[in-house]
């Protein structure tokens, strides 16, 4: 009997455990605990201190960093890769296939677009990601918002489809710029906008 790493709830399918061999497929961090009525595929790949909330679904080639935090009834599909420290709100969707539409008489598997959610980002509760776009690094995405283009660093975007309204902290504060710079009131952090798309922390 293998010792596991991480915490699964018995409720949860750990697909492609072999006790007979001496490993576990998927790879699993340790520290990661998977909630209720979770399915892990063969073949993904999770961090270290992770948490699937309830009812989580994570595909074969999925990619999930460390310390991520995916809420109740969200699928990383195919194609998706979450970086480190990445939030997942309860019911936010990823796509991963978007030209040509899905059909379900017709196998596109091979069309899948990569989504890459950068590190320390957040996405609400209920938002839609369409596939084949990036989230940078810290970004925040409003719930119930629709993602139809990549996401710059910092940037708070909300809406249908989802727009820029105003930019965030890496620890999560909105900012206020003045004359192009800004910090944080919350931790400190200094930013300086170089264009009306575009932050970076200095």
């Amino acid at each position: 009997m293998i010792k596991r790493p991480y915490m699964a709830h018995e409720s949860a399918v750990i697909d492609g455990e072999n006790d007979l061999n001496g490993y576990i497929d998927p790879q699993i961090g340790a520290g990661t605990k998977i909630w209720h009525f979770c399915h892990v595929s063969a073949g993904a790949k999770i961090g270290s201190n992770c948490v699937l909330g309830q009812n989580v679904f994570v595909a074969s080639t999925a990619v999930i960093g460390n310390g991520c935090k995916i809420q109740n009834n969200v699928s990383v599909y195919d194609g998706v890769e979450l970086e480190d420290h990445v939030f997942c709100g309860p019911f936010m969707v990823f796509t991963n296939l978007s030209n040509p539409l899905p059909r379900a008489a017709i196998s596109r598997r091979q069309l899948f677009a990569k989504t890459i959610v950068r590190r320390h980002a957040s996405i609400g509760a209920g938002a839609v990601i369409i596939c084949g776009h990036e989230l940078g690094e810290s970004c925040f995405v409003a719930a119930g918002s629709v993602v139809t283009k990549d996401v710059p660093a910092y940037a708070l975007v909300a809406g249908n489809p989802a727009r820029l309204m105003g930019w965030v902290c890496q620890c999560g504060a909105r900012l206020s710029f003045q004359s192009n710079t800004a910090k944080c009131e919350d931790c400190g952090a200094k930013y300086q906008q170089v264009s009306s798309e575009k932050i970076i922390q200095v």
